[in-house]
């Protein structure tokens, strides 16, 4: 399933890349316009009428195509089994809990409340 994905993916990108390409070579509406001034836009590779009837056949053509990859792969990604996610797919092991050994010849860890007691100064002379 993950190959076919990526078969429409590949196919939805190189149809996207021409589509555009199709798309701006084709002159607009006005381009006749300007021909009339002498700017010689109308003067294409294919001739002034056979460009409009090619090209734009070929974008219907490719656009169809592009729809069609696009209905596909939304229905290839929706139909793929949901993924069990982070915590579903690690295997968990019982916390293993060491008991805290005491050091010997440390005082123990509590604190101890040292404010009520003298501190050990010599006499002062």
């Amino acid at each position: 399933m993950e190959n076919i994905n990526s078969i429409l993916l590949i196919a939805q990108v190189l149809l996207s890349i021409s589509l555009i390409g199709l798309i701006l070579i084709q002159h607009g509406k006005g381009a006749d316009a300007g021909a009339a001034f002498g700017s010689g836009a109308s003067a294409t590779v294919f001739g002034a009428r056979g460009s409009g009837n090619f090209l734009s056949r070929a974008t219907t053509a490719v656009a169809i195509l592009f729809f069609c990859v696009c209905l596909a792969l939304a229905y290839v990604s929706s139909n793929r089994e949901a993924p069990d996610g982070v915590a579903g797919s690690v295997v968990t092991e019982e916390a293993i809990t060491v008991p805290a050994q005491e050091a010997d010849g440390l005082p123990p860890a509590e604190p101890q409340d040292n404010s009520s007691q003298q501190p050990d100064l010599p006499p002062a002379e």
